[in-house]
């Protein structure tokens, strides 16, 4: 799956238009190949982006859930946290970048 596909569904505030439709636009570039189209393309990319991002509301809308919604900034400390445990600090990538050259 793509790294850039967030999961949407129960966040306070809901997922906005805008999320769902950058998810949209992830997974068809992933399923296409396409980063940009083509002009011949374009067209269709576009409809396949509007569909799917359609589907994804009427998903994110239809799923239930007895969890409490989650906290978008307590989340992405938690993904800062487990990014930091898997990569290291920023400063030691800088480092590493600074010896090489």
């Amino acid at each position: 799956m793509c790294r850039n596909i967030r999961t949407l569904f129960n966040f306070s505030p809901p997922a906005t238009d805008y999320e769902v439709t950058a998810a949209a636009v992830q997974f068809v570039r992933k399923l296409s190949g396409f980063n940009t189209p083509s002009k011949a393309n374009e067209e269709v990319f576009q409809q396949a982006v509007e569909e799917v991002a359609a589907a994804a509301q009427k998903l994110l809308d239809n799923l239930v859930t007895n969890a409490q919604p989650r906290n978008r900034e307590v989340e992405q400390e938690r993904a800062r946290a487990r990014s930091l445990k898997r990569f290291g600090s920023p400063n030691s990538l800088s480092l590493i970048d600074e010896d090489e050259e």
